[in-house]
């Protein structure tokens, strides 16, 4: 399996006891979220998190290519 798998399959189990204990998708998500930050910031920058996270809000439309890809 791959990061990404396990990365999903750990989602799925997340989502399903938050909701089995109350709490919304979002609401588990933005928690969820900020457990990532936490384990980033152990080892990186707090540039290189921002890096990073501007770099997937500019790529959230599945649709189209990154920006760095060409056609």
């Amino acid at each position: 399996m791959s990061v990404y798998g396990l990365a999903a399959q750990v989602m799925q189990q997340a989502l399903e006891q938050g909701q089995q204990a109350g709490y919304g998708e979002q609401e588990l998500a933005r928690a969820l979220m900020t457990e990532v930050l936490a384990v980033y910031k152990r080892g990186r920058t707090p540039a290189d998190i921002a890096h990073e996270l501007n770099f997937l809000a500019e790529n959230l439309d599945e649709d189209q290519d990154y920006a760095f890809m060409r056609p």
